[in-house]
């Protein structure tokens, strides 16, 4: 049974809500899946009140909710995260990012141009 870490999609449309999910690899995107291990907002909203930030300097934030240790474990079993997914939990530190661009093959590329 190959497990997949991926996200499936809620909401409305264009307001999207995702749930990242552990799914067996062959099921349907928003098929039940095995574990639910929380949710990605990826619409920006702006942070809860805070007194000294103006309104000019406020960033908006992507809201990530994640169970770390649940994560762990299913990646520890052999689970295998989705591009999207990866993403994320790069984001949250739990994998190194899939693509990063080095010093080398920036020195390359100016080399050639």
């Amino acid at each position: 049974m190959v497990l997949k870490i991926r996200l499936a999609r809620f909401g409305k449309r264009n307001a999207p809500f995702y749930n990242i999910v552990v799914a067996q690899a062959r099921s349907a995107r928003n098929s039940k899946p095995l574990e639910v291990l929380g949710t990605y907002d990826p619409i920006p909203k702006p942070p809860p009140a805070s007194s000294s930030a103006s309104a000019e300097a406020e960033k908006k934030v992507k809201d990530i909710k994640l169970d770390i240790s649940r994560a762990k474990y299913w990646l520890g079993v052999g689970a295998q995260p989705s591009d999207p997914a990866w993403r994320l939990l790069s984001m949250i530190g739990l994998l190194e990012p899939k693509y990063r661009a080095s010093a080398k093959e920036n020195d390359q590329e100016e080399q050639i141009r």
